[in-house]
């Protein structure tokens, strides 16, 4: 009986598939140069000050410090239908 308890090592296993990896950002994606002048792409945090960046989810901003949310204001023209 303890010989059946023993697992035993599965020969049809399927191999793992492995994750990819994402590639760190860093600061520079939030920030574009023109002309020597550095704009910021993404607003900042109302609360927390600058420094905190809001992160962008399509039709709100949200801040991942304090979780403040904005939402974007949609053109009139897309909200039409003809």
């Amino acid at each position: 009986m303890a010989e059946n308890s023993q697992k035993k090592p599965r020969e049809d296993k399927e191999e793992k598939t492995e994750k990819k990896k994402k590639k760190e950002k860093g600061v520079s994606f939030l920030y574009k140069t023109e002309n020597e002048q550095i704009t910021r792409l993404r607003p900042t945090c109302e609360r927390c000050g600058l420094g905190y960046f809001m992160g962008d989810h399509g039709d709100r901003y949200t801040c991942g410090h304090c979780g403040f949310t904005r939402y974007k204001v949609a053109s009139e023209n897309k909200n039409k239908h003809v």
